[in-house]
C-alpha cells in the first residue's frame, strides 16, 4: 500500500507478512501523518517497525506517526543521523516555518537500528525476507528495497517522474550512475516501483526514467550546466536543481564561442 504526500509527492509504502508489517518512508504534512494510522488500521496493514531509504529528514517522519514504533535504516544512514544529531529535526522545523505550519510535538529520532546493507530482513512469520541494496548517489547514503512476494521495488530518491537527479550534499554523479545500473535488474523483474517522490510506476515507465536519469548524468559530466534536462522535467524548480547539480558535481559549463 503507498500513500503519497501533498508536499513533493513524498511517498510513504506500507508492507505485510502476516501478522508482522513495515512503513517504508514517510509523509510530510500534519494531518497526513495523523491519518496513516487509522488508514493502515482499516486497510489491515500492521505495523511493526518503521524503515528510511535514507537519513533525509522528510524520509524520517514515520516517528510523529507512530512514536513508540522502532525505526531501522542502513547503516550508512545511521552513521549520518549519528554524526548530526538533531539535524533532521532542525531541517523539519525550517521547513515548518517556512510553510507555516504547526505540528503537536516536535520530531524524535531515539535510538535508530542500523541495518547491514547489502543483506536481509525477516517480516513476518513465514519466512519471508525484505532484500536491502545499496542505494548511494543521491545521498552519501541510502538503501532501495525489493519485496520479492510482490515484486515491489521501493528505490528511495530515484527514478523519480517528479523530479530530476539530485546531488545532495554527500552526493557523487558517478555513485548515482552507478546506482541507477545496479537498480535496472531490480527493475526488469518489479511489477510495481515506488520512487521516494512520485506514485507508483510500471516497470516500463521506470526503465524509462532508469534510461532518461543515466543520459542526464553523463550529459551533466561532459556539458556542466549547460546538458539538457530529461524531457519530461524541465520545469523551473528542475532547472534549479540542475544548477545545484553542476556545482556540486564540479562541472564547468561549455565554452561559447
Amino acid at each position: 500500500m503507498v500513500a503519497v504526500s501533498r508536499v513533493w509527492q513524498t511517498t510513504c509504502t506500507a508492507v505485510r507478512s502476516g501478522a508482522e508489517g513495515f512503513v517504508i518512508d514517510s509523509l510530510v504534512y500534519p494531518d497526513e501523518l495523523e491519518a496513516l494510522p487509522g488508514i493502515l488500521e482499516q486497510a489491515r496493514m500492521p505495523v511493526s517497525g518503521l524503515l528510511a531509504t535514507h537519513a533525509d529528514w522528510d524520509h524520517l517522519l514515520g516517528r510523529l506517526a507512530f512514536p513508540n514504533t522502532s525505526l531501522g535504516c542502513g547503516e550508512a544512514s545511521a552513521a549520518r543521523l549519528a554524526a548530526e544529531p538533531g539535524a533532521a529535526a532542525r531541517a523539519l522545523r525550517r521547513f515548518d516555518q517556512g510553510h507555516y505550519v504547526d505540528r503537536p510535538r516536535p520530531l524524535a529520532l531515539g535510538s535508530v537500528q542500523a541495518l547491514p546493507v547489502p543483506g536481509h530482513l525477516s517480516l513476518g512469520s513465514e519466512g519471508r525476507e525484505l532484500d536491502l541494496h545499496r542505494a548511494e548517489g543521491h545521498t552519501a547514503d541510502g538503501m532501495a528495497i525489493w519485496i520479492p512476494w510482490a515484486r515491489t521495488l521501493v528505490c528511495g530518491d530515484y527514478l523519480s517522474p517528479v523530479e530530476i537527479p539530485m546531488l545532495s550534499e554527500g552526493g557523487s554523479l558517478d555513485v548515482y550512475a552507478g546506482t541507477l545500473e545496479r537498480l535496472r535488474p531490480l527493475v526488469e523483474e518489479a511489477q510495481t516501483v515506488v520512487p521516494g517522490h512520485g506514485g507508483p510506476l510500471d516497470p516500463e515507465r521506470a526503465l524509462g526514467l532508469l534510461d532518461e536519469d543515466g543520459a542526464y548524468l553523463h550529459a551533466l559530466a561532459a556539458e556542466g550546466v549547460g546538458a539538457p534536462l530529461p524531457p519530461s522535467r524541465r520545469g523551473a524548480r528542475q532547472r534549479e536543481i540542475h544548477a545545484e547539480n553542476a556545482a556540486r558535481a564540479g562541472a564547468t559549463p561549455p565554452s561559447r564561442r
